[in-house]
């Protein structure tokens, strides 16, 4: 293990570990060097274009046996930079040991070959990425191929998993993909390129990655690098502020594919409550969509909506929702969520201001910064809404569905459903207003992964180029033997 926390560079098969400079970390436990990015500027785009053909060269089939090996060579136990990775991903993550030893122990279940087939197929169309797929149409013959772009990747640093979706993302692609580490996680992303290079230096996977931390806002550096001659595409998550940041690089020869901050909610129905095993099934479900990962997610739930009514009978039987709510939260496994690691003291001021107002919210836990479930007694959200997280969920008595639509809006990722009878109108009406996502509640994180659109987007069919091929079919007549009568010309 290296003296000091080093988040190297890997670019294109080569690893760079000089001209070391000291940052900080996200979390400020920790201080750690990386290569001047000053110095490797220049190195970390593609030369050309046209370097890109060798990725031309092999299929799709070849770029999948390639993930796969590299699947098996991220197994925590036999891998040191991940070990590396993980030890100072302690300090800048903003979860806790056990969660993130769960995050790297399942990484290589992301490389799975007929997982990342599927998804490629279902997200994009394997005869869209292998070759030309034609149509006969308005007397043309019409080609559209997908074809891989030069794409810088801003990645969000509240998962490992990021920087292991998109090398996945880049290479099924045959993309050239640059990825920006955030500094709450600047190793992971690393660990599993300098993987690559031990692997296969020479690979047009390898050859077509460039790794690299940078501090966000340096100025000199990004608008050397952010450059359509270098970039065509710009992926970017993460806050408000850093997005909207970005935009400032956006000009003709450079696409923006914001996956920006985003909220999520759940809406339970009122005969969830109707008896006590329902009552705990809703619990359980509720309880693992906020907590899993310490709420550090988009997809995280914050508010729940309760159609109980809003009398005294139905927010009774909301506090009694509120408290199996806490007490199955405080029983998920440690592998899902944990108490959590600093909870924030804004917050938690906040939720112990709820207290003094008893008439109009009930708060359960959140005295030892373990989480709370905040149960209001009225329609209205908590103030501090938008800031509800470490674990602290809302929970909002309403009398009919349509009260809860009234809050969705574009910045609603992932909406929660239970019972399934609600799934139909809550998702029609859900994504009229802005709702994104539509999961049974519960399963938040227990489904089939980003295989599809995201935030309303579909990113990975952003992520290439569509480029089309027109010919004319027999018979179509050129227009310079047409007559003035003869000529058509129509978009």
């Amino acid at each position: 293990m290296a003296k000091r926390p080093i988040s190297y560079a890997v670019l294109r098969g080569k690893v760079i570990e000089t001209d070391l400079v000291e940052f900080g970390g996200r979390g400020g436990d920790i201080t750690f060097l990386a290569p001047d990015p000053h110095a490797i500027a220049d190195q970390i785009p593609i030369a050309s274009p046209r370097l890109m053909e060798d990725l031309y060269e092999i299929s799709l089939e070849d770029i999948l046996d390639y993930l796969a090996e590299l699947g098996e060579r991220l197994h925590l136990k036999d891998n040191p930079y991940l070990q590396e990775a993980l030890e100072y991903s302690y300090a800048t993550a903003p979860t806790t040991k056990p969660i993130m030893d769960g995050f790297f122990h399942d990484m290589p279940f992301m490389f799975d070959k007929d997982r990342i087939r599927g998804m490629v197929d279902f997200n994009i169309g394997i005869d869209y990425l292998e070759g030309w797929k034609t149509t006969d149409i308005n007397g043309s013959r019409v080609g559209i191929r997908a074809y891989g772009a030069r794409t810088l990747h801003i990645v969000a640093g509240n998962g490992p998993v990021l920087g292991a979706l998109t090398v996945i993302r880049g290479a099924v692609t045959r993309g050239d993909t640059i990825i920006k580490v955030p500094s709450n996680d600047p190793f992971t992303t690393g660990a599993i390129a300098r993987t690559m290079v031990d692997m296969a230096p020479d690979h047009p996977v390898t050859k077509h990655l460039a790794v690299a931390y940078w501090r966000g806002g340096d100025e000199a550096l990004e608008s050397r690098l952010y450059q359509p001659h270098n970039i065509e595409k710009i992926c970017a998550w993460g806050g408000f502020a850093s997005v909207k940041h970005v935009t400032k690089y956006i000009q003709p020869g450079i696409e923006l594919i914001s996956l920006d901050p985003k909220r999520s909610a759940s809406i339970v129905g009122g005969e969830a409550l109707d008896d006590d095993a329902m009552m705990n099934e809703a619990a359980n479900r509720i309880a693992t969509d906020v907590a899993t990962g310490n709420q550090t997610a988009c997809a995280a739930c914050r508010m729940v909506y309760v159609t109980c009514g809003t009398d005294d009978e139905g927010v009774a039987k909301l506090r009694q929702l509120g408290q199996k709510t806490y007490d199955a939260m405080m029983r998920l496994p440690e592998a899902l969520t944990t108490k959590p690691k600093r909870y924030d003291p804004e917050l938690k001021s906040q939720v112990d201001m709820l207290r003094l107002s008893d008439d109009f919210y009930t708060v359960i836990g959140g005295e030892d910064g373990e989480g709370a479930v905040l149960v209001s007694h009225t329609p209205d959200r908590v103030e501090f809404w938008e800031y509800l997280a470490d674990r602290t969920v809302n929970l909002i008595p309403v009398d009919t569905i349509d009260e809860v639509l009234d809050v969705v809006d574009a910045y609603t990722q992932t909406v929660g459903v239970y019972p399934e009878s609600l799934r139909e109108i809550v998702r029609h009406k859900g994504a009229l207003h802005g709702g994104q996502r539509f999961v049974s509640l519960g399963y938040a994180f227990n489904g089939p992964g980003l295989v599809g659109p995201q935030d309303g987007i579909e990113p990975m069919r952003r992520i290439v180029k569509w480029i089309i091929s027109e010919e004319p079919l027999p018979g179509r007549k050129p227009f310079w033997e047409c007559s003035n009568e003869e000529i058509k010309v129509v978009a």
